[in-house]
């Protein structure tokens, strides 16, 4: 069991946990919950020994192992499988010892093997390979140096890792993060299996509710336990809160907002699956809207009031870079269409939203747009086009700049108050944000310019549980199309329709829904992933397919270059932010004379993280640019 009594957690002088308790019994599944910042990783570093408490008492078995997935990503050239192996620390040792012991040496021979038949050791290489094959590597990519893998697929290796390895508690930090659908579906099974004690940070509402048997809420800096999933706790967090009188009337119009909402699509639904369970979802959040109810989020997107029908629509269009990562492809949206692309990472979803934005031009074929088309286009790369200088108004007033009618500055603040920024960060350069701040000023930028065709590549990568929640509100009142590319289930289960399937280069209507998917199709796409794309009988010219890999090639290697270049400029940032946070942690620094010292060091810490944040970011993008052009090249 593990016990926190009246524990106090500070990062420097900023107070994460103060006088907190909580008891973690042995075999529980806990999802580990709060806004960003809050101090869910800190909670695992003191778990790890890595972050000591400042006050109160921790226990924790000394005999536990401890399994925690690594944030730091390796560039080295073993091989995908030994780095998996690497995780089981008895194996690599046994492995060892037989080697160095004297064939002569029976006795210890014996011993060996008997210890060795006593841990599956032989087993120990397949275990590797279905981990590898789980989290959606193939066959053939098992050999293959680590430092040949993008930083998303690397991540996963960090994950594989963790779970190779024997624990009696393991600590997962966003787990699902890099993970596509079918992944997210195998990963949970297999922590479902798990035997030991899991506690893990996720904003997947899906994942949470599947695999928790409780959560560990960080609420006003101190902890709360609730039992049950995530859906459990937001009833119980709902009846607590109901019980404050200065809450009611707040919660009784939240209430009536989602009511409207579930008349509205009441009205609409169909015997179609996707919209009866929308409708289900919508009369659930009656029963829980208590518990959002100091949220600091709640906005809309504002309404376009001119469409065309089709929006878009393609004829025999190819997509890809020099060779089709999608081809011949046939597809039409139309107003109110609101479509899940589901397919595994590199089959090309990030490909057709790309051409859809306008961002990527067809190899061939024809694309008619509708001539009131009005595009909302969210992805990671976005959060790039931001003005570090300026802040979340100004950005806004240079939007409105271009409109006809004027706007009071006070409407804009408004606005921008439903996305969290309020006050003085309304006015604060975006310099220092988050990349979770950044991504909610992308979207507020995106609901202002009043779109009639929303198109979200993973747009909840950065956002906590509350913006997506509001994100999700959002998106059902939203009028227009929406095209949504997300390893989030429960975002795509309440704001779509219906599915595209994007797989072995063709886009196809997918009969069913995400349960459909879950049950069987994942495993298919699973196994058919190695499958090479046939271009529609077309002759294929081997000389001028091999000139075309070798053009892709020369694309790789520069961006690879830079990729290691950003990987080791971050973890020079981040070894400089752990050596001032070890400064930070001396209390005589908090003296009056110090004062000086501590302001700089503050600051100095401010900025190496926006840093970090900036270099992180620079780094996912150019892993996607990377990830489309070997999937291009694979295909």
């Amino acid at each position: 069991m593990i016990q926190l009594k009246n524990i106090s957690l500070y990062r420097g002088s900023l107070p994460l946990i103060e006088d907190g308790n909580c008891q973690i019994y042995d075999g529980q599944k806990i999802a580990v919950i709060g806004a960003n910042g809050c101090g869910k990783s800190s909670l695992f570093a003191m778990l790890t020994g890595m972050l000591p408490h400042d006050q109160g008492e921790l226990s924790l078995p000394s005999n536990w192992r401890i399994a925690h997935m690594r944030q730091e990503i390796e560039n080295t050239e073993r091989s995908a499988l030994d780095f998996v192996l690497d995780g089981d620390k008895e194996f690599r040792s046994l492995e060892k010892q037989l080697l160095e012991t004297d064939p002569n040496d029976n006795v210890g021979l014996t011993k060996i093997h008997e210890r060795m038949d006593a841990s599956n050791y032989y087993g120990k290489s397949n275990q590797a390979e279905q981990l590898l094959s789980g989290l959606g590597f193939k066959v053939d990519q098992f050999n293959h140096p680590v430092s040949s893998f993008s930083g998303g697929w690397r991540v996963r290796l960090n994950l594989g890792q963790t779970l190779m390895t024997p624990s009696d508690l393991m600590l997962l930090d966003e787990p699902t993060n890099h993970l596509d659908i079918d992944a997210c579906i195998w990963l949970e099974r297999w922590l479902k299996a798990y035997q030991g004690t899991l506690l893990f940070i996720s904003h997947d509402r899906d994942f949470i509710d599947n695999l928790a048997d409780h959560i560990l809420s960080f609420e006003h800096k101190t902890l709360f336990n609730y039992k049950g999933n995530y859906l459990q706790f937001e009833q119980q967090k709902a009846q607590r809160l109901a019980q404050q009188q200065s809450a009611f009337e707040k919660q009784q119009r939240r209430i009536s907002e989602i009511q409207s909402f579930v008349d509205r699509f009441r009205a609409k639904a169909t015997k179609a699956k996707q919209a009866q369970s929308r409708l289900k979802e919508l009369e659930r959040m009656e029963q829980i809207a208590p518990a959002h109810i100091d949220s600091q989020f709640a906005f809309s997107f504002r309404e376009n009031d001119k469409t065309s029908s089709p929006l878009v629509s393609y004829q025999q269009v190819s997509l890809g870079y020099e060779r089709p990562v999608l081809d011949q492809i046939e597809l039409r949206i139309d107003p109110g269409d609101r479509i899940g692309l589901l397919g595994f990472n590199g089959a090309g979803k990030s490909t057709l939203v790309k051409s859809l934005s306008g961002q990527l031009n067809a190899l061939q074929g024809e694309i008619q747009k509708g001539q009131n088309l009005k595009v909302g286009y969210f992805a990671q790369h976005q959060l790039e086009s931001l003005d570090s200088n300026a802040s979340p108004l100004l950005h806004l007033q240079r939007l409105v700049e271009l409109e006809p009618e004027h706007v009071a500055e006070q409407k804009l603040r408004d606005f921008l108050g439903g996305f969290g920024f309020q006050g003085e960060q309304a006015d604060s350069q975006i310099e220092k944000f988050s990349g979770g701040e950044k991504a909610r000023l992308s979207l507020a930028l995106i609901a202002w310019q009043k779109p009639n065709l929303l198109l979200l590549d993973e747009p909840t990568n950065h956002l906590d549980l509350e913006m997506r929640h509001a994100l999700t509100m959002a998106m059902q009142q939203f009028d227009g199309a929406v095209i949504l590319v997300s390893h989030d289930r429960h975002l795509l289960r309440n704001t779509v329709d219906k599915y595209w399937l994007v797989h072995s280069g063709q886009v196809s209507d997918f009969d069913g829904d995400l349960d459909d998917y879950q049950k069987g199709h994942w495993q298919h796409s699973r196994m058919t992933q190695s499958e090479d794309v046939e271009l529609s009988g077309q002759t294929i010219d081997r000389k001028a397919l091999k000139r075309v890999e070798a053009e892709i090639r020369q694309k790789l290697s520069p961006i690879k270059k830079e990729i290691s270049k950003t990987e080791k400029a971050l973890e020079e940032a981040q070894s400089e932010l752990l050596v001032i946070e070890d400064k930070l942690s001396d209390q005589a620094l908090y003296a009056d004379d110090k004062k000086d010292e501590l302001q700089d060091l503050l600051r100095n810490q401010r900025e190496i993280k926006t840093q970090c944040e900036e270099m992180e970011l620079k780094w996912m993008t150019l892993q996607e640019e990377l990830e489309e052009l070997e999937a291009s090249l694979n295909n």
